[in-house]
């Protein structure tokens, strides 16, 4: 894999723990690096990683314009991760399907209020190979 190109988005969080358990569940990322105060977490299809740094300092989360997207394998995917995060109290936007090219999507809230959508059937790989 080459480290050119975008690499990887960092994200300040009170609790490392909190924050791989989420991304774990919820975008199927694990820790791939670790050291004090900071952990890199990546789905491993790509050289990309969500840095993790640890803070005691006030987050001023990713909101609904600014947030980390996900793409799933399939629309019940998405709605058994709903499912999820409605039980823990953190699904942010119920699932809707807004046809090609966004799919079929959902917003939830990490433990320190970051945005993740979830989504299906969006066609930013074919958008992108298209492009170039």
């Amino acid at each position: 894999m080459s480290d050119i190109g975008l690499t990887h988005v960092a994200l300040p969080v009170h609790s490392l723990a909190a924050s791989v358990a989420f991304y774990s569940k919820y975008a199927g990322m694990q820790a791939v690096h670790s050291r004090p105060g900071v952990v890199w977490v990546s789905d491993r299809t790509r050289p990309f990683a969500v840095v993790l740094i640890e803070t005691a300092n006030e987050i001023k989360p990713l909101l609904p314009m600014a947030h980390l997207g996900v793409g799933v394998r399939s629309r019940e995917e998405v709605d058994r991760l709903c499912q999820l995060a409605r039980e823990e109290q953190c699904l942010a936007r119920e699932p809707v399907d807004s046809g090609p090219p966004v799919g079929y999507w959902a917003l939830l809230r990490d433990p320190d209020g970051h945005t993740l959508e979830v989504a299906y059937g969006q066609e930013l790989g074919h958008t992108v190979e298209d492009a170039g």
